[in-house]
């Protein structure tokens, strides 16, 4: 059985809980991904690894296409299919342009 294809997200539809050590990313990507799951691997081996999947954001500004990976702890990751690394910082959401396929 796979997993549904989660709609849209509004502005203002998806809340962080950022603080102390913990951060997230937000991996924006071309349309083409929509739908698609992209790995995170932390650097420090003693972190588990995540995966979010593309969602179009609907915002006010207009739609864009996003990967969101919120409950980061700090620390240096590198986004699956990429090889790009990105640090993570307690309390802040990293914004990224995803470099991939």
């Amino acid at each position: 059985m796979g997993e549904a294809t989660l709609p849209p997200s509004w502005d203002g539809s998806v809340v962080l809980d950022l603080g102390g050590d913990v951060g997230a990313l937000m991996l924006l990507t071309s349309s083409a991904l929509n739908g698609r799951e992209i790995e995170l691997d932390p650097e420090d081996p003693t972190m588990a690894h995540t995966h979010s999947a593309v969602r179009e954001r609907r915002l006010t500004g207009g739609n864009s296409y996003a990967a969101l990976y919120p409950g980061l702890k700090a620390g240096h990751y590198r986004v699956a299919g990429s090889g790009q690394r990105v640090t993570i910082v307690g309390g802040r959401v990293a914004v990224v342009d995803y470099e991939g396929e």
